[in-house]
């Protein structure tokens, strides 16, 4: 597109196009790990007000014209093997991987959609300040992989609202893996991180010197 306009532009307007021209405000960004962790704003955290009402969830997803929730518009995405989709968005069949644990499930209700930095922790983290439309989006974000993770039920809730220098994955392998998303989704969001849990941050990403980060600021 940037060619065909210069040919329709005269000399005196090719010479300010340096100027208009600008960087997107919201350009996606990638970098190693450790170099991420250092981006993130560090503040202490005050669960002081939150409900978990305050993160309208599940809503009516990314396309309202499919009938689906944001549950099953991610499950449906994130199926190895597609399930049939039925009136009302019933979901039946299909075939999921739950990274946490390295399980196979079979079934939708066997899964939960983890938000992969937890409502509440968000909240500490300076969601509280947010307006209910952003929080709204924050609960419903399918703007970036990482943000909602289908895993299995029993994942989930072990992990619960913490945030990773109280819990990892229990499998090993993915540990570099889960940090760099958690760290992604607490850039793209503009959250804080506590001083312990930069400090486990920074421990994990000095095992992962291969792991990159990629995050795009939430409009």
């Amino acid at each position: 597109m940037l060619t065909s306009v210069l040919r329709g532009l005269a000399a005196a307007s090719l010479a300010v196009l340096p100027v208009v021209a600008s960087t997107p405000a919201h350009a996606a960004e990638t970098l190693p790990v450790a170099e991420a962790v250092t981006r993130l704003p560090v503040d202490a955290e005050s669960r002081d007000g939150y409900d978990r009402d305050a993160f309208r969830h599940w809503n009516r997803g990314d396309d309202p014209a499919d009938g689906c929730s944001t549950r099953n518009e991610v499950l449906i995405t994130e199926a190895v093997e597609p399930p049939t989709v039925g009136p009302g968005c019933r979901l039946s069949g299909g075939r999921w991987w739950s990274y946490y644990d390295q399980t196979w499930v079979t079934s939708a209700s066997g899964l939960d959609i983890d938000h992969m930095v937890p409502l509440a922790e968000s909240w500490d983290s300076g969601a509280s300040a947010w307006t209910a439309q952003r929080r709204e989006a924050y609960a419903n974000d399918q703007g970036a992989q990482a943000s909602l993770v289908a895993v299995t039920a029993r994942s989930n809730r072990s992990k619960a609202d913490q945030d990773p220098a109280q819990w990892l994955p229990p499998a090993a392998e993915v540990h570099c893996r889960y940090v760099a998303e958690w760290v992604a989704t607490k850039l793209r969001w503009n959250l804080s991180a506590d001083e312990t849990e930069v400090a486990a941050l920074r421990e994990a990403a000095d095992g992962c010197p291969e792991q990159q980060v990629s995050y795009e600021p939430a409009a």
